[in-house]
């Protein structure tokens, strides 16, 4: 793996577990005995991320905007189809949940690079052999320049997954904020492929 990208990923769950450091707990090899602060616990997670993860390509490809918040108008001349990749790293809990740390590039909806790093935790629940379906929360800095004038900002959203280990159909949500149309209410859909 490349130093840009692994430097990327751990400057990834540095950032993101200060916003999602309450989601999970660290499964970390730690004795109860010794306490340890919520920093040192986010660090100890994404080192072990980092160090024992499988490594994963991520392509994007498609965007939807609610046709209920959005004209049609407006629609026609945002990308919905915002290609796009990055690379992420996962681990399985002892619980069988993952964890992840990831850094992709995107095509926003205004045709401009959007760059992204978080930290993702779902719960997963098997669905026949090989199959798996998961849910949970990102915690996640992006870039865009629409906003704070490219100034990378913190969200949290909801994400999903379906397929099997080695390959998901993924999304994630952001909402609609305010009843004002022409916000939020926009549906990410990406994939996601070992490299092992």
């Amino acid at each position: 793996m490349s130093t840009f990208i692994h430097l990327s990923l751990r400057a990834a769950l540095c950032i993101s577990s200060f916003m999602l450091c309450t989601v999970s707990q660290a499964q970390t090899t730690t004795p109860p005995a010794q306490e340890i602060g919520w920093w040192d616990s986010a660090k100890a997670k994404a080192n072990k991320i980092l160090d024992e993860g499988d490594l994963s390509l991520m392509v994007a490809g498609h965007t939807h905007h609610g046709r209920n918040t959005y004209t049609k108008e407006r629609i026609a001349e945002l990308n919905e189809h915002t290609w796009g990749m990055g690379f992420s790293k996962a681990i399985r809990t002892k619980d069988d949940n993952e964890e992840s740390l990831y850094s992709m590039v995107i095509s926003d909806s205004h045709f401009r690079p959007q760059p992204m790093v978080g930290y993702a935790y779902q719960w997963t629940k098997t669905l026949g052999e090989k199959v798996e379906v998961g849910g949970g929360l990102t915690a996640v800095m992006i870039s865009r320049t629409d906003y704070f004038g490219g100034f990378p900002f913190p969200a949290v959203l909801p994400i999903a997954s379906i397929g099997t280990r080695n390959s998901k159909l993924m999304a994630t949500y952001v909402p609609r904020f305010s009843k004002n149309k022409g916000n939020g209410d926009v549906l990410f859909l990406f994939v996601r492929f070992d490299l092992k």
